[in-house]
C-alpha cells in the first residue's frame, strides 16, 4: 500500500499491482497522468481520473480526516443540543 499525494506518485502507483490494468479507467487514468505528466492535462483531471481508476478496482482507502475536520465534525454534532429557553 501506498499513500498518493502527486502525480508522480499516481504514476508510480499505476506501475504497480491492479487487478486489471486492461479495465477502461484504468486505461484513462494512465493516459491522463502520463499527459499531466508531459504538461498536457490538468494534474486535478488525471488525479481524478486515478482515484476512479483505483476506487473501481478496490485499491482506494479513504484518508483519515484532517485534525481540522475531525474539529469541525464534533462542533457540528454538539451544535444540535439546544436547551429551549421557555
Amino acid at each position: 500500500m501506498m499513500t498518493v499525494s502527486s502525480i508522480a506518485d499516481a504514476s508510480k502507483a499505476l506501475d504497480g499491482k491492479w487487478k486489471n490494468k486492461d479495465a477502461q479507467a484504468y486505461k484513462a487514468a494512465a493516459r491522463l497522468v502520463d499527459d499531466a505528466l508531459n504538461g498536457i492535462c490538468r494534474p486535478a483531471i488525471a488525479f481524478a481520473a486515478f482515484k476512479n481508476a483505483a476506487a473501481q478496482q478496490g485499491l482506494l482507502k479513504p484518508a483519515k480526516p484532517s485534525a481540522a475536520l475531525a474539529m469541525l465534525d464534533e462542533l457540528a454534532s454538539l451544535g444540535g443540543h439546544h436547551s429551549k429557553a421557555g
